[in-house]
């Protein structure tokens, strides 16, 4: 019994640090469009063809994404994360354009606003995460 209650100790804190340290694999791109399309037909509840619609923005913008991350990571260790916005704007900026005439002006704003912030990456410690405010909304 209690050779049990060690081993389980054990695997837990194995498990937990092998969480801490990352070693979980990123979502795929369909994954994570999945997700989108739930929160915007949660929130709105588009047409079967604007839905779809959306979904290939999102496929197009995270697949945009993880070329961008294999090329700035492609030299090993951590990226510029100065160049890795400025490279990433551009892509936010044309899913952001091809929202705006998928969405209404007020479905625009509450993407903004409510889903988006809700789609970052979280817990990346101080600065990461996607938090970089001062985004352009219009």
């Amino acid at each position: 019994m209690k050779n049990r209650i060690i081993l389980t100790g054990i695997v837990l804190a194995a498990a937990l640090t092998v969480n801490a340290q990352g070693g979980f694999q990123r979502t795929t791109v369909e994954e994570r469009v999945k997700i989108v399309h739930h929160k915007i037909d949660s929130a709105f509840k588009p047409s079967a063809e604007n839905l779809k619609q959306i979904d290939d923005v999102f496929t197009t913008y995270y697949k945009e994404q993880d070329k961008l991350r294999e090329e700035l990571m492609g030299g090993g260790g951590r990226p510029d994360m100065e160049a890795w916005r400025e490279k990433q704007k551009p892509i936010t900026e044309k899913r952001d354009a091809a929202l705006k005439k998928l969405l209404s002006e007020e479905q625009y704003k509450k993407y903004i606003d409510e889903i988006e912030p809700a789609l970052r990456p979280r817990g990346r410690g101080p600065g990461g995460g996607g938090q970089g405010g001062g985004r352009n909304r219009d």
